[in-house]
């Protein structure tokens, strides 16, 4: 059985057993995550997405935080100005071991949902923020909005 799943804005073909290298993930080696967004599963028979497959899921558990290949990104500017530039980068990346496909149920399996780790800042935000306080009038104006009141 395989499954095609979405995650870090890219596309993967999984089976049971494969090793990812998937976009940085907010999860510790050792811990079990699911993904379910998941386009397509097949078999015996084939399950496409519209646009995800509802109940389906992919478990798989989290190996280790690495980082990728360094990229070079040089700048030569030419004509009066003759400069150069040159940059590195190395994206950081989580590397995942699937350990089933699951192509129902998934909601009910009780595993953290693999999300990237721009989600979980955000929702830990929106989940930090308190409350407003109500915010007291000023006497002045409350004296001024009962005299309105009365008249």
């Amino acid at each position: 059985m395989f499954a095609v799943l979405k995650t870090g804005g890219k596309q993967y073909k999984v089976q049971a057993g494969d090793v990812l290298r998937v976009e940085k993930l907010a999860a510790n080696a050792g811990d079990k995550i699911q993904f379910n967004e998941i386009l397509m599963v097949g078999g015996e028979t084939v399950t496409l997405g519209v646009p995800t497959v509802a109940g389906a899921g992919v478990v798989a558990e989290v190996i280790d935080q690495i980082k990728g290949e360094k990229t070079i990104h040089y700048v030569k500017r030419r004509r009066k100005h003759s400069s150069q530039r040159t940059k590195g980068h190395r994206q950081h990346l989580t590397l995942v071991r699937v350990t089933e496909v699951l192509a129902s149920g998934a909601e009910t399996s009780g595993i953290a949902a693999a999300t990237g780790t721009a989600d979980a800042r955000r929702a830990l935000h929106n989940a930090a923020a308190a409350p407003a306080a109500a915010v007291e009038e000023k006497p002045k104006r409350a004296r001024k909005a009962a005299a309105a009141a009365q008249e």
